[in-house]
C-alpha cells in the first residue's frame, strides 16, 4: 500500500518550498549607512519611490536606478545615475557587477519588492560573491492578497528555475 503518490509528495514539497520561500523573505530594510550605494531594481510602480525615501533619509548615500528602459546611462543629479540597458534581474546583476568593479565598491544595497528579493538576492551573490550585500524590501502591503499570492507563486517558480540555472527567467 502506497502512503503518498509521487504526484502529491511532488506537489506538497512545492507548496511547503513556498511557503519556506514566502516566509523567510527579508520583510525589513536592513541598515542603511550614510554613504552607501543603493541600487534599486525597476519592474514595479512601488520600487523608485520606495528608493527615493530611502535617499531622502541618507542623502549622502548614492542611488543606482537598474533597468530603467531608457536608453544608455544617465545622471539625474549628483548622487543619481540611471542605468537602462539591463531587461532581466540577471542583466540587473551583470549591470550592478560593472557598477560595483568600476566604483571598488565593498557593500552594496538592493531594493526590490519582497517577492523578489531571493532571487535578485541570489543571482547578484552569483555575480559578486564577496560583496556584503543589504536588502531593503519594498513591502507589497498595498495590494489585494490573491494579486500578491499570484506574485509570490510567480517569484518562487523563477527562484526555482534560477537554482536550476535558468538565470533569464
Amino acid at each position: 500500500m502506497r502512503l503518498l503518490a509521487p504526484s502529491l509528495l511532488l506537489v506538497s514539497l512545492f507548496v511547503i518550498g513556498g511557503m519556506v520561500f514566502k516566509t523567510t523573505a527579508p520583510r525589513q530594510c536592513g541598515t542603511i549607512l550614510p554613504e552607501d550605494s543603493i541600487f534599486v531594481l525597476t519592474g514595479d510602480v512601488r520600487r523608485i519611490p520606495f528608493a527615493m525615501r530611502q535617499l531622502r533619509n541618507h542623502p549622502k548615500a548614492d542611488l543606482y536606478i537598474i533597468g530603467a528602459g531608457m536608453p544608455g546611462s544617465h545622471k539625474m543629479k549628483k548622487q543619481v545615475t540611471i542605468e537602462s540597458d539591463s531587461k532581466s534581474t540577471y542583466e540587473n546583476a551583470l549591470a550592478i557587477k560593472k557598477i560595483v568593479n568600476e566604483k571598488g565598491l565593498d557593500r552594496i544595497v538592493i531594493i526590490t519588492t519582497e517577492d523578489h528579493m531571493h532571487r535578485a538576492n541570489y543571482l547578484i551573490k552569483q555575480e559578486l560573491p564577496v560583496i556584503e550585500i543589504v536588502t531593503c524590501p519594498v513591502p507589497l502591503s498595498d495590494m489585494p492578497v490573491s494579486k500578491r499570492l499570484e506574485r509570490w507563486a510567480t517569484e518562487y517558480v523563477k527562484y526555482i528555475a534560477t537554482m536550476f540555472g535558468i538565470k533569464e527567467s
